[in-house]
């Protein structure tokens, strides 16, 4: 049962890693739509593998509480092995897309952020926001 929960864990997290990458692509093209579409479908992704660590945990748990007096490395077979190793390097894949992707979102959330405030000019009062002048976003001279 463990190897199936490790392997489906995987799965989840190349998955992950697929949304991540297309994620980035898009954002490269301000393909912003796609994106929005494969939120709901990310955030499944992210509670299925949730889940799955969830269910390895337990299996480990029992593994390790049927069997105290061997370690865990002695408990699991060569494919679990391989399974935790391929999770650990697919986990650090993640984390490396995701902060391309992070450092992407911050650069066009700072530009859209520039161009508001060119369009309309703010000043702080206080811890609020306001507009400094009457905003004017099309002018039309005849």
């Amino acid at each position: 049962m463990l190897s199936h929960h490790l392997k489906n864990a995987l799965k989840d997290l190349k998955d992950l890693i697929e949304i991540t990458e297309s994620d980035i692509e898009d954002i490269k093209e301000a393909g912003h739509d796609p994106q929005f579409e494969r939120l709901s479908l990310k955030d499944e992704k992210i509670k299925s593998f949730e889940q799955k660590k969830a269910m390895i945990d337990y299996e480990i748990s029992s593994l390790m509480s049927a069997n105290p007096d061997k370690d865990l490395p002695e408990l699991l077979n060569e494919e679990q092995h391989q399974f935790l190793d391929e999770l650990k390097v697919e986990l650090s894949n993640l984390r490396n897309i995701n902060q391309r992707y992070a450092k992407l979102v911050l650069a066009v959330s700072n530009l859209y952020n520039t161009f508001l405030e060119r369009l309309v000019p703010t000043e702080m009062q206080g811890y609020n926001k306001v507009a400094t002048k009457n905003p004017t976003i099309l002018e039309v001279r005849v």
